[in-house]
Protein backbone atom coordinates (compact mmCIF):
# COMPACT_ATOMS: atom_id res chain seq x y z
CA UNK A 1 0.00 0.00 0.00
CA UNK A 2 1.30 3.64 -1.09
CA UNK A 3 2.56 5.69 1.79
CA UNK A 4 0.45 7.92 1.51
CA UNK A 5 -2.74 6.01 1.78
CA UNK A 6 -1.33 4.21 4.41
CA UNK A 7 -1.08 7.61 6.00
CA UNK A 8 -4.27 8.52 5.31
CA UNK A 9 -6.31 5.88 6.09
CA UNK A 10 -4.37 5.88 9.88
CA UNK A 11 -5.60 9.88 9.82
CA UNK A 12 -9.00 8.98 9.16
CA UNK A 13 -8.41 6.53 11.92
CA UNK A 14 -7.13 8.85 14.54
CA UNK A 15 -10.25 11.40 13.67
CA UNK A 16 -13.08 8.35 13.96
CA UNK A 17 -11.44 6.96 17.36
CA UNK A 18 -11.21 9.90 19.01
CA UNK A 19 -14.62 10.95 18.71
CA UNK A 20 -15.04 8.06 20.17
CA UNK A 21 -13.12 8.66 22.83
CA UNK A 22 -14.63 11.73 23.80
CA UNK A 23 -17.83 9.99 23.78
CA UNK A 24 -16.57 8.34 27.11
CA UNK A 25 -13.49 10.30 28.08
CA UNK A 26 -16.44 13.45 28.29
CA UNK A 27 -17.04 11.97 31.44
CA UNK A 28 -16.34 13.29 34.79
CA UNK A 29 -13.94 11.93 37.37
CA UNK A 30 -15.98 10.02 40.01
CA UNK A 31 -14.78 7.21 42.45
CA UNK A 32 -13.94 7.41 46.03
CA UNK A 33 -10.54 7.89 46.30
CA UNK A 34 -8.60 10.72 44.72
CA UNK A 35 -6.45 8.65 42.67
CA UNK A 36 -8.45 6.39 39.84
CA UNK A 37 -5.87 3.55 39.33
CA UNK A 38 -8.25 1.47 36.56
CA UNK A 39 -7.75 2.97 33.34
CA UNK A 40 -8.31 -0.28 30.84
CA UNK A 41 -10.37 -3.35 31.68
CA UNK A 42 -7.67 -5.71 31.26
CA UNK A 43 -5.44 -4.10 33.75
CA UNK A 44 -8.17 -3.33 36.26
CA UNK A 45 -8.78 -7.19 36.48
CA UNK A 46 -5.22 -8.24 37.31
CA UNK A 47 -5.19 -5.64 40.22
CA UNK A 48 -3.86 -2.78 38.08
CA UNK A 49 -0.48 -4.90 37.69
CA UNK A 50 0.57 -3.85 34.39
CA UNK A 51 3.21 -2.21 34.28
CA UNK A 52 5.55 -4.77 33.23
CA UNK A 53 3.09 -6.00 30.61
CA UNK A 54 2.19 -3.06 28.82
CA UNK A 55 1.23 -5.10 25.91
CA UNK A 56 -2.07 -3.56 24.90
CA UNK A 57 -2.48 0.12 23.53
CA UNK A 58 -3.39 1.28 27.48
CA UNK A 59 0.20 1.00 27.84
CA UNK A 60 0.21 4.61 27.16
CA UNK A 61 -0.73 5.02 30.50
CA UNK A 62 0.55 2.37 32.54
CA UNK A 63 4.06 1.98 30.86
CA UNK A 64 4.64 3.90 27.75
CA UNK A 65 7.65 2.49 26.70
CA UNK A 66 5.36 -0.59 26.54
CA UNK A 67 4.06 1.15 23.59
CA UNK A 68 6.90 -0.05 21.48
CA UNK A 69 5.89 -3.85 21.81
CA UNK A 70 2.87 -2.97 20.07
CA UNK A 71 2.51 -3.35 16.39
CA UNK A 72 0.57 -1.43 13.36
CA UNK A 73 -1.95 1.04 14.51
CA UNK A 74 -4.10 -0.43 17.36
CA UNK A 75 -6.97 1.68 19.71
CA UNK A 76 -8.61 0.76 22.93
CA UNK A 77 -11.38 2.83 24.54
CA UNK A 78 -13.80 2.15 27.40
CA UNK A 79 -15.21 3.40 30.54
CA UNK A 80 -15.79 2.56 34.09
CA UNK A 81 -19.17 2.19 36.11
CA UNK A 82 -18.59 3.12 40.09
CA UNK A 83 -20.83 2.45 42.64
CA UNK A 84 -20.86 2.51 46.65
CA UNK A 85 -21.86 4.41 49.73
CA UNK A 86 -20.03 5.41 53.00
CA UNK A 87 -21.96 4.89 55.91
CA UNK A 88 -21.12 7.34 58.50
CA UNK A 89 -22.16 6.97 62.29
CA UNK A 90 -21.39 9.76 64.61
CA UNK A 91 -20.32 9.35 68.72
CA UNK A 92 -23.96 9.92 69.77
CA UNK A 93 -25.31 7.34 67.20
CA UNK A 94 -26.31 10.09 64.37
CA UNK A 95 -25.88 8.29 60.90
CA UNK A 96 -25.70 8.93 57.23
CA UNK A 97 -25.01 7.66 54.35
CA UNK A 98 -23.01 9.06 51.10
CA UNK A 99 -23.06 7.83 47.59
CA UNK A 100 -21.98 8.82 44.32
CA UNK A 101 -24.16 10.94 43.52
CA UNK A 102 -26.98 8.38 42.68
CA UNK A 103 -26.28 4.73 42.65
CA UNK A 104 -24.25 4.88 39.94
CA UNK A 105 -22.25 7.45 39.22
CA UNK A 106 -22.79 9.53 36.24
CA UNK A 107 -21.44 10.43 33.71
CA UNK A 108 -18.55 7.48 33.97
CA UNK A 109 -15.02 7.60 33.89
CA UNK A 110 -13.46 7.05 30.54
CA UNK A 111 -9.86 6.11 28.91
CA UNK A 112 -9.21 6.26 24.59
CA UNK A 113 -5.97 4.94 23.65
CA UNK A 114 -4.35 5.29 19.80
CA UNK A 115 -0.97 3.47 19.52
CA UNK A 116 0.99 3.70 15.79
CA UNK A 117 4.16 1.68 15.23
CA UNK A 118 5.43 4.33 13.21
CA UNK A 119 7.74 1.79 10.70
CA UNK A 120 3.80 -0.66 10.22
CA UNK A 121 2.83 2.97 8.80
CA UNK A 122 5.46 2.74 6.06
CA UNK A 123 7.44 5.72 8.27
CA UNK A 124 10.73 3.24 8.08
CA UNK A 125 13.10 6.08 9.22
CA UNK A 126 11.18 6.19 11.91
CA UNK A 127 11.22 2.77 12.69
CA UNK A 128 12.30 2.58 16.38
CA UNK A 129 9.64 5.12 17.23
CA UNK A 130 5.70 4.15 18.50
CA UNK A 131 3.65 7.29 19.03
CA UNK A 132 0.35 7.62 20.41
CA UNK A 133 -2.54 9.83 22.26
CA UNK A 134 -4.59 9.09 24.85
CA UNK A 135 -7.26 10.36 26.92
CA UNK A 136 -8.43 9.08 30.46
CA UNK A 137 -9.82 10.40 33.57
CA UNK A 138 -6.29 9.76 36.38
CA UNK A 139 -7.78 11.61 39.55
CA UNK A 140 -11.22 12.20 40.56
CA UNK A 141 -13.91 12.40 43.07
CA UNK A 142 -17.36 12.63 43.48
CA UNK A 143 -19.41 12.42 46.85
CA UNK A 144 -23.37 13.26 48.09
CA UNK A 145 -24.60 13.75 51.66
CA UNK A 146 -27.62 14.78 52.43
CA UNK A 147 -28.12 18.67 52.68
CA UNK A 148 -29.17 17.78 56.86
CA UNK A 149 -26.12 15.24 57.73
CA UNK A 150 -24.48 15.72 60.72
CA UNK A 151 -21.40 17.01 59.20
CA UNK A 152 -23.31 19.37 56.82
CA UNK A 153 -21.06 22.54 57.64
CA UNK A 154 -17.71 20.59 56.51
CA UNK A 155 -19.57 19.10 53.15
CA UNK A 156 -22.47 17.81 51.35
CA UNK A 157 -21.10 17.71 48.07
CA UNK A 158 -17.64 17.36 46.43
CA UNK A 159 -16.27 16.69 42.76
CA UNK A 160 -13.14 16.64 40.63
CA UNK A 161 -13.94 16.20 36.90
CA UNK A 162 -10.50 15.93 35.73
CA UNK A 163 -9.14 15.18 32.25
CA UNK A 164 -5.66 13.62 31.30
CA UNK A 165 -4.37 14.52 27.52
CA UNK A 166 -1.55 12.24 27.06
CA UNK A 167 0.76 12.88 24.01
CA UNK A 168 3.22 10.32 23.73
CA UNK A 169 6.59 8.93 22.61
CA UNK A 170 8.12 5.44 22.44
CA UNK A 171 11.60 4.50 21.61
CA UNK A 172 13.06 0.82 21.31
CA UNK A 173 17.29 1.09 21.61
CA UNK A 174 17.54 -2.33 21.39
CA UNK A 175 15.50 -5.97 21.59
CA UNK A 176 15.78 -5.78 25.93
CA UNK A 177 15.55 -1.57 26.70
CA UNK A 178 12.97 0.80 25.80
CA UNK A 179 12.04 4.23 26.46
CA UNK A 180 8.99 6.72 26.74
CA UNK A 181 8.69 10.17 27.48
CA UNK A 182 4.67 11.80 26.98
CA UNK A 183 3.20 15.06 28.29
CA UNK A 184 0.01 15.07 30.85
CA UNK A 185 -1.92 18.22 30.36
CA UNK A 186 -4.74 18.30 32.87
CA UNK A 187 -7.58 20.41 32.37
CA UNK A 188 -11.25 20.90 33.69
CA UNK A 189 -13.07 21.68 30.43
CA UNK A 190 -16.47 23.21 30.10
CA UNK A 191 -16.94 19.96 27.41
CA UNK A 192 -16.60 17.51 30.93
CA UNK A 193 -19.34 18.24 33.59
CA UNK A 194 -19.31 21.03 35.46
CA UNK A 195 -15.58 21.69 34.33
CA UNK A 196 -14.44 22.79 37.34
CA UNK A 197 -13.74 21.26 41.43
CA UNK A 198 -16.42 21.80 43.03
CA UNK A 199 -17.24 21.56 46.56
CA UNK A 200 -20.73 22.47 48.44
CA UNK A 201 -21.79 22.64 52.51
CA UNK A 202 -24.16 24.63 54.53
CA UNK A 203 -22.79 27.78 55.95
CA UNK A 204 -22.21 27.71 59.94
CA UNK A 205 -22.69 31.56 59.52
CA UNK A 206 -20.29 34.25 59.11
CA UNK A 207 -18.92 37.03 56.64
CA UNK A 208 -22.44 38.53 56.94
CA UNK A 209 -23.90 35.29 54.92
CA UNK A 210 -27.18 33.61 57.05
CA UNK A 211 -26.07 30.43 58.79
CA UNK A 212 -27.91 27.82 56.76
CA UNK A 213 -27.00 29.10 53.27
CA UNK A 214 -25.99 26.85 51.18
CA UNK A 215 -22.44 27.52 50.13
CA UNK A 216 -20.50 26.55 47.11
CA UNK A 217 -16.72 27.22 46.40
CA UNK A 218 -15.67 25.95 42.94
CA UNK A 219 -12.40 26.33 40.32
CA UNK A 220 -10.44 25.75 37.37
CA UNK A 221 -7.54 25.53 35.47
CA UNK A 222 -5.45 23.88 32.70
CA UNK A 223 -1.77 22.02 33.59
CA UNK A 224 0.74 20.11 32.21
CA UNK A 225 3.17 17.54 33.65
CA UNK A 226 5.66 14.82 32.31
CA UNK A 227 6.38 11.22 32.34
CA UNK A 228 9.13 8.77 31.90
CA UNK A 229 9.31 5.47 31.78
CA UNK A 230 11.31 2.08 30.42
CA UNK A 231 10.94 -1.56 30.13
CA UNK A 232 13.51 -3.78 30.25
CA UNK A 233 13.61 -7.01 28.80
CA UNK A 234 16.19 -9.52 29.66
CA UNK A 235 14.32 -12.87 29.05
CA UNK A 236 12.63 -13.99 25.82
CA UNK A 237 11.07 -17.16 24.12
CA UNK A 238 12.23 -18.77 20.98
CA UNK A 239 9.40 -16.73 19.53
CA UNK A 240 10.98 -13.67 20.97
CA UNK A 241 7.88 -12.87 23.29
CA UNK A 242 8.79 -12.02 26.83
CA UNK A 243 9.65 -14.19 29.79
CA UNK A 244 10.56 -11.48 32.20
CA UNK A 245 9.75 -7.67 31.71
CA UNK A 246 11.24 -5.12 34.06
CA UNK A 247 9.15 -1.76 33.53
CA UNK A 248 9.78 1.68 35.93
CA UNK A 249 7.64 5.02 35.39
CA UNK A 250 8.02 8.06 36.96
CA UNK A 251 4.81 10.74 36.70
CA UNK A 252 5.75 14.45 37.74
CA UNK A 253 3.91 16.76 40.14
CA UNK A 254 1.64 19.17 38.45
CA UNK A 255 0.39 22.35 40.09
CA UNK A 256 -3.14 23.79 39.45
CA UNK A 257 -3.77 27.95 40.38
CA UNK A 258 -7.23 27.61 40.57
CA UNK A 259 -10.08 30.18 39.97
CA UNK A 260 -13.57 30.76 40.43
CA UNK A 261 -15.95 32.01 42.45
CA UNK A 262 -17.44 31.07 46.07
CA UNK A 263 -21.47 31.38 46.13
CA UNK A 264 -24.03 31.79 48.57
CA UNK A 265 -27.55 29.76 47.46
CA UNK A 266 -26.55 30.23 44.25
CA UNK A 267 -25.22 33.95 44.01
CA UNK A 268 -21.91 34.59 44.15
CA UNK A 269 -20.30 36.28 47.18
CA UNK A 270 -16.89 37.11 45.70
CA UNK A 271 -14.68 35.41 43.61
CA UNK A 272 -12.18 32.64 44.65
CA UNK A 273 -8.26 31.32 43.98
CA UNK A 274 -6.67 28.40 44.91
CA UNK A 275 -3.64 26.18 44.74
CA UNK A 276 -3.94 22.53 44.26
CA UNK A 277 -0.72 20.23 43.56
CA UNK A 278 -1.10 17.15 42.12
CA UNK A 279 1.24 14.48 43.23
CA UNK A 280 4.63 13.02 41.86
CA UNK A 281 4.23 8.83 41.13
CA UNK A 282 6.69 6.42 41.25
CA UNK A 283 5.50 3.20 39.45
CA UNK A 284 7.75 -0.02 38.95
CA UNK A 285 6.53 -3.65 38.59
CA UNK A 286 8.21 -6.97 37.26
CA UNK A 287 6.20 -9.54 35.21
CA UNK A 288 6.89 -12.99 34.64
CA UNK A 289 5.72 -15.85 31.88
CA UNK A 290 5.93 -18.84 33.77
CA UNK A 291 4.37 -20.42 30.69
CA UNK A 292 4.64 -18.75 27.17
CA UNK A 293 3.66 -20.88 23.99
CA UNK A 294 2.23 -20.75 21.06
CA UNK A 295 -1.30 -22.32 22.76
CA UNK A 296 -1.08 -20.86 25.80
CA UNK A 297 0.40 -18.15 28.15
CA UNK A 298 0.51 -17.39 31.82
CA UNK A 299 1.73 -14.13 33.56
CA UNK A 300 2.44 -13.20 37.28
CA UNK A 301 3.10 -9.51 37.73
CA UNK A 302 3.92 -7.85 41.15
CA UNK A 303 3.48 -4.03 40.64
CA UNK A 304 4.26 -1.41 43.68
CA UNK A 305 3.59 2.58 43.54
CA UNK A 306 4.13 5.19 45.28
CA UNK A 307 1.91 8.41 45.30
CA UNK A 308 3.41 12.09 46.93
CA UNK A 309 0.41 13.13 48.65
CA UNK A 310 2.76 15.21 50.56
CA UNK A 311 2.88 17.77 48.31
CA UNK A 312 -0.80 18.40 49.31
CA UNK A 313 -0.71 20.62 52.52
CA UNK A 314 -3.32 22.93 51.96
CA UNK A 315 -6.07 24.35 49.40
CA UNK A 316 -6.76 27.59 51.37
CA UNK A 317 -9.59 29.67 49.22
CA UNK A 318 -8.26 33.20 49.08
CA UNK A 319 -11.52 35.72 47.88
CA UNK A 320 -11.73 39.15 46.33
CA UNK A 321 -12.81 40.33 49.30
CA UNK A 322 -10.19 39.82 51.14
CA UNK A 323 -11.56 36.84 53.17
CA UNK A 324 -9.45 33.48 53.50
CA UNK A 325 -11.17 30.20 53.84
CA UNK A 326 -8.62 28.23 55.11
CA UNK A 327 -8.28 24.17 54.02
CA UNK A 328 -5.17 22.65 55.57
CA UNK A 329 -4.47 19.21 53.98
CA UNK A 330 -1.53 17.69 54.93
CA UNK A 331 -1.68 14.73 53.58
CA UNK A 332 0.98 11.83 53.63
CA UNK A 333 2.41 10.03 51.02
CA UNK A 334 1.14 6.46 50.11
CA UNK A 335 2.45 3.16 48.84
CA UNK A 336 -0.36 0.87 46.43
CA UNK A 337 0.59 -2.64 46.22
CA UNK A 338 -0.50 -4.78 43.25
CA UNK A 339 -0.40 -8.07 41.76
CA UNK A 340 -1.72 -9.89 39.21
CA UNK A 341 -2.81 -13.10 36.88
CA UNK A 342 -3.82 -13.81 33.94
CA UNK A 343 -4.26 -17.27 32.53
CA UNK A 344 -5.10 -16.94 28.33
CA UNK A 345 -5.78 -19.57 25.08
CA UNK A 346 -4.30 -18.94 22.24
CA UNK A 347 -6.31 -19.76 18.86
CA UNK A 348 -8.63 -22.63 20.51
CA UNK A 349 -8.77 -26.03 18.56
CA UNK A 350 -12.85 -25.51 19.07
CA UNK A 351 -12.27 -21.81 18.11
CA UNK A 352 -9.61 -21.23 16.09
CA UNK A 353 -9.75 -17.54 15.65
CA UNK A 354 -10.85 -16.70 19.16
CA UNK A 355 -8.24 -16.27 22.08
CA UNK A 356 -9.87 -15.98 25.93
CA UNK A 357 -8.63 -14.73 28.81
CA UNK A 358 -9.16 -14.64 32.67
CA UNK A 359 -7.86 -12.60 35.24
CA UNK A 360 -7.66 -12.11 38.78
CA UNK A 361 -5.69 -9.71 40.63
CA UNK A 362 -5.59 -7.85 44.21
CA UNK A 363 -4.27 -4.00 45.28
CA UNK A 364 -3.83 -2.52 48.38
CA UNK A 365 -3.92 0.88 49.18
CA UNK A 366 -2.73 2.87 52.10
CA UNK A 367 -5.17 5.82 53.57
CA UNK A 368 -3.91 9.20 52.57
CA UNK A 369 -5.67 11.81 54.67
CA UNK A 370 -4.91 12.04 58.76
CA UNK A 371 -7.50 12.33 61.12
CA UNK A 372 -7.05 16.05 61.79
CA UNK A 373 -7.74 16.76 58.41
CA UNK A 374 -9.63 14.26 57.17
CA UNK A 375 -12.82 15.02 54.55
CA UNK A 376 -15.81 12.91 54.14
CA UNK A 377 -15.92 13.70 50.69
CA UNK A 378 -12.74 11.91 50.04
CA UNK A 379 -13.53 8.57 52.91
CA UNK A 380 -9.86 7.86 52.81
CA UNK A 381 -8.58 4.26 54.67
CA UNK A 382 -6.47 1.44 54.04
CA UNK A 383 -8.34 -0.58 51.48
CA UNK A 384 -8.06 -3.99 50.37
CA UNK A 385 -9.53 -4.50 46.25
CA UNK A 386 -9.60 -7.65 44.67
CA UNK A 387 -10.60 -7.98 41.43
CA UNK A 388 -11.39 -10.60 38.63
CA UNK A 389 -12.50 -10.39 34.49
CA UNK A 390 -12.23 -12.02 30.99
CA UNK A 391 -10.82 -10.63 27.90
CA UNK A 392 -12.16 -12.37 24.30
CA UNK A 393 -9.98 -11.70 21.29
CA UNK A 394 -11.22 -12.20 17.82
CA UNK A 395 -8.73 -12.82 14.76
CA UNK A 396 -10.36 -11.11 11.67
CA UNK A 397 -11.48 -14.13 10.12
CA UNK A 398 -13.47 -15.09 13.23
CA UNK A 399 -16.92 -14.69 13.49
CA UNK A 400 -18.65 -12.09 16.43
CA UNK A 401 -21.78 -13.94 17.57
CA UNK A 402 -21.92 -16.40 14.66
CA UNK A 403 -23.68 -13.02 12.86
CA UNK A 404 -20.41 -10.85 11.08
CA UNK A 405 -17.04 -11.67 10.97
CA UNK A 406 -14.52 -9.46 13.27
CA UNK A 407 -12.47 -8.51 10.48
CA UNK A 408 -15.77 -6.42 9.24
CA UNK A 409 -16.50 -4.64 12.21
CA UNK A 410 -15.00 -1.59 11.13
CA UNK A 411 -15.87 1.65 10.00
CA UNK A 412 -16.15 1.92 6.24
CA UNK A 413 -13.09 0.58 4.54
CA UNK A 414 -11.13 0.38 7.91
CA UNK A 415 -11.34 -3.45 8.74
CA UNK A 416 -9.64 -4.85 11.94
CA UNK A 417 -6.95 -7.99 11.95
CA UNK A 418 -8.28 -8.36 15.57
CA UNK A 419 -10.99 -7.08 18.08
CA UNK A 420 -11.38 -7.15 21.80
CA UNK A 421 -13.92 -7.25 24.58
CA UNK A 422 -12.28 -6.72 28.14
CA UNK A 423 -14.47 -6.71 31.10
CA UNK A 424 -13.57 -6.36 35.18
CA UNK A 425 -15.26 -5.97 38.53
CA UNK A 426 -13.40 -4.74 41.76
CA UNK A 427 -14.39 -4.54 45.08
CA UNK A 428 -13.42 -1.71 47.01
CA UNK A 429 -13.25 -2.70 50.81
CA UNK A 430 -12.43 -0.37 52.61
CA UNK A 431 -11.35 -0.90 56.71
CA UNK A 432 -13.48 0.76 59.09
CA UNK A 433 -11.88 4.00 59.94
CA UNK A 434 -12.85 6.18 63.01
CA UNK A 435 -11.91 9.68 63.42
CA UNK A 436 -11.00 11.82 66.00
CA UNK A 437 -9.45 15.22 66.60
CA UNK A 438 -10.87 16.59 63.18
CA UNK A 439 -10.64 20.23 62.77
CA UNK A 440 -14.58 19.99 62.38
CA UNK A 441 -15.70 17.99 65.63
CA UNK A 442 -18.83 17.44 63.70
CA UNK A 443 -16.95 15.28 61.26
CA UNK A 444 -15.83 12.83 63.90
CA UNK A 445 -16.90 9.58 64.03
CA UNK A 446 -17.19 5.93 62.27
CA UNK A 447 -16.57 5.91 58.57
CA UNK A 448 -17.93 2.14 56.47
CA UNK A 449 -17.36 2.24 52.73
CA UNK A 450 -17.82 -0.17 49.77
CA UNK A 451 -17.13 0.51 46.26
CA UNK A 452 -18.10 -2.08 43.52
CA UNK A 453 -16.22 -0.97 39.87
CA UNK A 454 -17.00 -2.48 36.55
CA UNK A 455 -14.96 -1.71 34.02
CA UNK A 456 -15.28 -2.43 29.66
CA UNK A 457 -12.62 -1.61 27.10
CA UNK A 458 -12.73 -2.35 23.44
CA UNK A 459 -9.76 -2.81 21.27
CA UNK A 460 -9.23 -3.04 18.36
CA UNK A 461 -5.84 -3.49 15.79
CA UNK A 462 -5.28 -2.48 12.02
Amino acid sequence: MPLAQRFRRALLLCLLCSAAGFVFAAASANAQTPRLQGQSAAAAAMGNAFVAQADDPSALHYNPAGMTQLHGFQTLFGTTLIGGTTQFTSPTGAQVTGDRNGSVAWPPPGHVYLVANLKDLGLSALGNFTAGIGMNNPFGSLTRYPNDGPFRTAITFTTLPLLDIKPTIAYKLNDQLSFGLGADIYTFSGLFGEGHLEQKSIWPGGLGIPAGSLMEINGSDTTAGFNVSLLYTPFRNSDGKPLVNIGMVYRSQATFHLTGNFLANGASVAGATATFVLPQVFSGGIGIWPVRTSEREWKLEFDVDYTGWKSNRNLDVHLTNGALLPFPQNWQSTYTVMIGTEYRWLRLASMPDWDIALRAGYMNQQAQIPDRTFNPGVPSANTHIPSVGIGLACHENGSFLGLVRCGELGIGPLKPKLFAIDLAYQAGLYEVRTIAGNQNPTVNGRYDSMVHVGSLSLRFNY
